[in-house]
């Protein structure tokens, strides 16, 4: 089975967690610091406003409580966007927003925004789909003139740069993925990233259950590093040193991860050039982390083709699936742009494991589909 996601792990990841295991402590500790160091260096941030997490969406969660969101707040966010999003805004008790987006980008425009936001409406958070961070620096701008918070949902976007600035690093939060599927794995884990060190603190603590320090390091503060005085409600949301190891070695093989995306693009894009009922991505390879590859063909054949391709043993997928045709998030308005992108988008498998062979495979299913019945 050619697969849509799969993680590229080997002997380097396994070196790095060796030396986890000689050094005897697997929780949070010296690897997690220096991750945490070398990934804001890698966005061009300084290393305090950055911490990991658990995982994206506890960063989430995280993010909705420490931003004060709440009951009679409203936050806008676009209808196709994942669904612990959404979830991580209704349980601080504030209301989601649902906006529409562009069919072919799958990102929201400033007119979508614009055209969702009431005067109720406290943030926004918006998805870098397939990690292009699409019309951030307008929405950024938007969210400044607004007085609203901006939350950027940068999942899928470790390596992508606009005006040589770091996709989540925008707005007034960033959050990033790390996890099985992702383009860089710790297994499972995330990161956030704060403009103000005042709220990269309050997560800090928030994190470690509103205590703050382990006892640990409490040890230097305290002859009774043992006690306890925690300062605010808080979850366990710490990364340890296990996965910070693996995401230490796979943040050294990024280049080379996102460079073989960029190539296996290229290669769909020729592959695919003008086949009849097939629209490629308006998005050039050459731009930022290529995280998901997509083609649109009209909503008769979309499901035809893809059970197609999974004959052929080729597992495609659409994510998201818009939220506004979920119970918990139905809303009583139109998103055009949305329910096009969900009938005609199929993703095809890009991923630095994908062979020439497999690739070429993958050319040669699609355009062995015939487009002239239904």
């Amino acid at each position: 089975m050619i697969s849509l996601f799969q993680p590229s792990v080997g002997s380097a990841e396994l070196h790095m967690v060796r030396d986890v295991f000689e050094a005897r402590w697997l929780g949070a500790g010296a690897r997690v610091e220096l991750f945490e160091q070398r990934l804001s260096a890698y966005i061009g941030r300084p290393a305090n406003e950055v911490l990991t997490v658990s995982s994206c969406t506890e960063g989430l969660f995280q993010t909705s409580a420490a931003l004060g969101l709440g009951a009679g707040d409203d936050v806008v966010m676009p209808t196709i966007s994942f669904v612990g999003a959404a979830h991580a805004i209704r349980s601080s008790g504030a209301r989601v927003a649902l906006c529409d987006v562009d069919p072919r980008t799958l990102n929201p425009t400033v007119e979508h925004i614009e055209d969702a936001i009431t005067p109720t409406t406290k943030a926004l958070l918006i998805l870098h789909y397939g990690g292009d961070p699409g019309s951030v620096t307008e929405i950024a701008q938007l969210a400044r003139n607004r007085g609203l918070s901006l939350v950027e949902d940068a999942a899928c976007s470790l390596g992508s740069f606009s005006d040589g600035k770091a996709a989540g690093t925008f707005g007034d939060v960033g959050v990033w993925s790390f996890d099985a599927a992702k383009l860089l794995t710790t297994g499972d884990g995330g990161m956030i990233w704060c403009r103000s060190e005042e709220l990269a603190s309050k997560l800090r603590q928030s994190i470690r259950l509103g205590v703050g320090t382990s006892g640990l390091q409490r040890r230097s503060l305290s002859s009774r590093w043992w006690e306890i005085d925690p300062l605010m409600l808080g979850r366990r949301a710490t990364m340890n040193d296990v996965a910070a190891a693996i995401g230490l070695a796979q943040l050294g093989r990024l280049p080379l991860f996102l460079q073989r995306r960029r190539e296996i693009a290229v290669a769909y894009n020729r592959g695919l050039a003008g086949l009849p009922g097939v629209t490629l991505p308006e998005r050039a390879p050459s731009s930022g982390a290529l995280f998901y590859y997509w083609i649109q063909v009209a909503p008769e054949h979309r499901d035809r083709l893809a059970g197609h391709l999974l004959d052929e043993d080729i597992y495609t997928n659409f994510r998201y699936w818009p939220l506004h045709r979920t119970t918990m998030y139905r809303q009583d308005r139109s998103f055009p742009g949305a329910d096009r992108a969900a009938a005609t988008t199929l993703l095809l498998p890009v991923h630095q494991g994908l062979s020439d062979t497999d690739v070429a495979s993958v050319i040669a299913a699609v355009r062995a589909y015939s487009f002239d019945t239904c």
